[in-house]
C-alpha cells in the first residue's frame, strides 16, 4: 500500500516518520510470510482481527483491500456473522455495518 492510499492518521505517521513506517511495513511483510496461510486467508483473518478489536477504521481498510483483491462482499460480511457467537450480537452487527459502509457504497 502506498503512502497515498493510507488512512489520514497512518499517512501522517508515514510522512513524518518514514523510518518507523518502513520498519512497521517490514514487520507486516515478515508476519505475512511467517507461515503457510495464503493471501486470501490472511486478508480474512486480518479483517476478523479488526472486527475483534472493534476498530472501525481497520475494518474499512481491510474491506477495501479485500474488494480490490477480488474478495466477494458476501465473504467479507460472513466474517461479521462469525463474530456473533464469540464477540456478541452487538459487536457482530457493528462489524456488519462497518463492512457494509464499504460494500454498499
Amino acid at each position: 500500500m502506498s503512502k497515498q492510499e493510507l488512512p489520514a492518521g497512518a499517512g501522517q505517521v508515514a510522512e513524518q516518520y518514514p523510518e518507523i513506517w518502513e520498519a512497521y511495513a517490514e514487520l507486516g511483510r515478515a508476519c505475512a510470510e511467517s507461515g503457510p496461510l495464503d493471501a486470501r486467508t490472511r486478508r480474512l483473518v486480518k479483517l476478523a482481527l479488526a472486527v475483534g478489536a472493534r476498530s472501525e477504521g481497520a475494518v474499512h481498510s481491510h474491506v477495501r483491500r479485500g474488494l480490490e483483491e477480488g474478495e466477494s462482499a458476501q465473504a467479507l460480511k460472513q466474517v461479521a456473522m462469525l463474530a456473533i457467537p464469540t464477540l456478541g450480537l452487538p459487536s457482530g452487527v457493528a462489524a456488519l455495518t462497518w463492512i457494509e459502509d464499504i460494500t454498499e457504497s
